[in-house]
């Protein structure tokens, strides 16, 4: 029989307040990032270009940000450096309706994004420091449900907004969530390992380990192929399903998607502590890519049974690999360690869509995820290559 003690508690009233932070910063992302080049059409004119612009702007400037957003985490403070970046965040959430042109509108989401991107950076290192080491896989993965619960929540309400009274309340909503974010995170209570004097002093003259963590940078790499894929999923999903005349499959596979990643992220963060990284990463790699197998048949029930895969996929493999970039690096590096594993996803989820776009226009859907299954078969050689082959099984302790 496996013992805690008060070390290893997990559920402590700030772990919680931090999971609440996050869900509302990704809230704040998912309501805008699924509105914007319709928002961007309506009100400026523009081109399905300008439209993906208004859109993919967020993402460059939160792609800018990791770069440097690790290092402000480690260096200043986790709650120091996700109150001023939650400031700003608030005051961008309220710059879009003043925003009277396109490219205001472009700079307005482009401080968004960066401010996103030092945000979400700062409350996932303050959830890990308030982690156990011993409990890390099961830890994150509760974590990450408040993200996967945003995914539900955002969408929803943009639509539910823009359908009633418009865009003018999916931005007050956006700003509403930004200041409930800032609020609870007055209230946190972060055990901060802040550097000496002298390391503070070197705040400015970045090296390179001090962007991309070199311990981090190949599980990272991993992840921004396997993102990649999943971009497929989340950019020509609907697409394709309207496509087929199955626009309600479309709608229901991410409502089992988010139930499926609710249920296993949690189970799933269990098994990884208790017997190691590979036997909760290998069965989710081959339940992705079995996943876009399925993608291929075009029916409404294939789409649903691939977002139950895509679940425990996907799901599965974004927190279990977070927590393994974490436990690569020393407590005061765990900034730079979050920020170098987003930014390789944002990497990803940023140049998927290019590429796989192309693939669509010259091949077709079901060709496309085709191919993504492949690139799934990739990113499991590419695992076994940066950590599978060197991962060890756990032995749980037992009293």
């Amino acid at each position: 029989m496996t013992t805690r003690t008060g070390a290893d508690r997990l559920w402590t009233r700030d772990f919680v307040l931090a999971a609440v932070v996050n869900f509302f910063i990704s809230a704040v992302f998912y309501m805008l990032m699924t509105t914007m080049a319709l928002y961007a059409v309506d009100r400026f004119g523009v081109g399905d270009t300008g439209a993906g612009l208004a859109a993919g702007m967020f993402i460059i400037g939160a792609v800018g940000s990791r770069l440097f957003a690790g290092k402000l985490v480690d260096v200043l403070g986790h709650r120091r450096v996700l109150l001023v970046a939650l400031v700003v965040f608030l005051l961008a959430a309220l710059g879009y309706l003043p925003a009277g042109s396109f490219p205001a509108l472009l700079g307005v989401r482009f401080v968004h994004g960066l401010t996103f991107g030092v945000g979400s950076t700062a409350s996932h290192a303050i959830g890990q420091s308030l982690i156990p080491p011993s409990r890390r896989g099961e830890g994150t993965g509760f974590f990450g449900v408040s993200a996967v619960l945003a995914t539900a929540v955002g969408p929803f309400t943009a639509v539910l907004l823009i359908d009633g009274p418009g865009y003018g309340a999916l931005f007050t909503a956006a700003s509403v969530a930004a200041a409930a974010a800032m609020a609870i995170a007055l209230v946190l209570r972060v055990p901060e390992a802040l550097p000496d004097p002298n390391r503070r002093e070197a705040l400015w003259t970045f090296r390179r380990e001090d962007l991309l963590d070199p311990a981090v940078l190949p599980i990272a790499t991993f992840m921004g192929v396997t993102a990649a894929a999943y971009s497929g999923i989340l950019t020509f999903l609907n697409p394709y399903a309207l496509s087929l005349g199955l626009a309600a499959a479309a709608s229901t596979f991410f409502l089992v998607y988010a139930v499926v990643v609710l249920v296993g992220r949690p189970l799933m963060g269990r098994v990884q502590d208790a017997h190691g990284d590979n036997v909760v990463v290998y069965p989710a790699l081959a339940s992705f890519g079995a996943a876009f197998a399925l993608l291929t048949v075009g029916s409404s029930r294939a789409i649903i049974g691939a977002g139950v895969l895509v679940g425990l996929g996907w799901g599965t493999v974004m927190s279990s690999c977070q927590a393994v970039a974490v436990k690569a690096v020393p407590p005061s590096r765990v900034g730079v360690a979050v920020s170098t594993y987003f930014f390789m996803v944002d990497v990803g989820t940023g140049l998927g869509p290019v590429l796989l776009g192309w693939l669509v226009g010259a091949t077709g859907y079901r060709t496309m995820y085709a191919v993504s299954a492949g690139l799934v078969a990739l990113a499991a050689v590419l695992y076994h290559l940066v950590h599978g082959r060197v991962a060890r099984r756990v032995r749980p302790a037992h009293a």
